[in-house]
């Protein structure tokens, strides 16, 4: 097997296993901040839009940092940074006896993680140029595998032995996803030359990279669009599902299985749109994925039981499952050689401010117009990302 295959094959391993410890922990938050003491329904909206926005705001600032660093000392080693990071904040979480607590380690975790980028930097950087698409495309399936267990598994857990338990096993599963990359991940690591070598040259660098390429900044503006657009429902989504169940009873399982089903269509769709791009063009492919997401989401809104918004998610994550593959496909080919993490990095900088933007808006309008005026919302803002891929992203095939 060729070595680049044989990496592709242990990262997607490894970043699945990742994914399935953060997502056993992040749909269980607003459940958390309630076992907390917060049980005014408002005040847990708001809660909950601040621990995705800490987190999303430090990932924000540090995520070019560490690109640049990756360019310069290997993105093995920043893979491993994110998984051992993670993986000790989150078993800390299981400990805190106050909400202000847990947002101090959401921010850290914030400043510490970001497996995906550094996953995808790595694959990017040793796949074939005539292979990106279908290398990160296949990644996108470890993202969305992972993210299909990880809700129910989270749910199961914390219905059955409370949420510090689910955090302690996510705690657990991420420490031994980074044991997987130490072992056996291979990285044939040669530094870039240059008069200077210091990260914050490289930063800037990858910066000037950014504004100067119209295609690269176009794209990134894409990424935070697209994020917004998700980052708006998620936070309440669990709140949602818990409107649609007034009695309460698995409302954790139940928010965790839809979820589930919606990440599962999305690891189903991501591979093979990867591959299709290949042939039809990135632009094409990501136009679709994002406009589709548009339409989807907008019928969410409209929903009146979990069976029907389960359909709908199950249909909007197949969409999902094309656009980040994509995104990061024109990224990767944008960027200059040996550069592939300062630009990714600045990608997710891009996907972390979405991030934390998104939980924000999503708080004010659940709190004005009610929870299902996010879901018109986020639509909304998906409709104004597929018009803007359409019309200034130009790419070759």
């Amino acid at each position: 097997m060729e070595r680049w295959k044989k990496n592709l094959y242990i990262v997607w391993a490894a970043e699945s296993v990742a994914i399935l410890g953060f997502m056993i922990a992040f749909p269980l938050f607003p459940f958390f901040v309630q076992e907390l003491g917060v049980t005014d329904l408002k005040q847990v909206e708001i809660w909950s839009g601040l621990l995705s926005t800490g987190a999303a705001l430090a990932m924000a600032l540090f995520s070019p940092l560490w690109g640049s660093v990756a360019d310069r000392y290997g993105r093995k080693l920043m893979l491993e940074r994110a998984m051992f990071g993670g993986a000790v904040v989150i078993f800390a979480m299981g400990f805190v006896t106050d909400v202000r607590q847990l947002l101090i380690l959401r921010i850290l975790q914030g400043s510490l993680t970001g497996t995906v980028t550094a996953s995808m930097a790595l694959v990017a950087a040793m796949s074939p140029p005539d292979r990106i698409g279908y290398s990160l495309g296949l990644m996108q399936t470890a993202v969305f595998s992972g993210a299909f267990a990880g809700p129910i598994l989270g749910g199961v857990v914390a219905d059955l032995l409370g949420c510090r338990a689910a955090f302690w096993l996510a705690g657990t599963i991420l420490f031994l996803a980074g044991l997987t990359v130490l072992a056996f991940a291979e990285e044939r690591f040669e530094p870039r030359h240059s008069k200077d070598r210091s990260t914050a040259v490289g930063l800037l660098y990858g910066l000037r990279m950014a504004i100067a390429s119209r295609r690269l900044l176009t794209t990134i503006v894409v990424v935070l669009l697209v994020q917004v657009a998700r980052m708006i429902v998620s936070p309440i989504f669990p709140l949602f599902v818990q409107s649609l169940n007034p009695a309460g009873e698995r409302v954790a399982s139940i928010t965790g299985g839809i979820l589930g089903v919606g990440f599962l269509c999305s690891a189903l769709a991501a591979a093979m749109i990867g591959r299709i791009s290949d042939n039809i063009g990135y632009r094409r492919a990501l136009t679709c994925c994002v406009l589709g997401s548009a339409f989807l989401y907008a019928l969410q809104a409209l929903v009146r039981d979990s069976v029907q918004l389960l359909i709908l998610r199950a249909a909007s994550g197949a969409f999902a499952g094309g656009i980040m593959p994509m995104a990061n496909a024109i990224i990767a080919t944008s960027a200059p050689e040996g550069r592939q993490s300062s630009t990714m990095g600045l990608s997710a900088s891009a996907n972390a401010l979405g991030n934390a933007i998104g939980p924000i808006i999503g708080a004010i309008v659940a709190a004005t117009l009610g929870m299902r005026s996010t879901f018109l919302c986020s639509a909304a803002i998906f409709a104004l990302a597929g018009i803007w891929v359409a019309g200034a992203i130009k790419t070759p095939r």
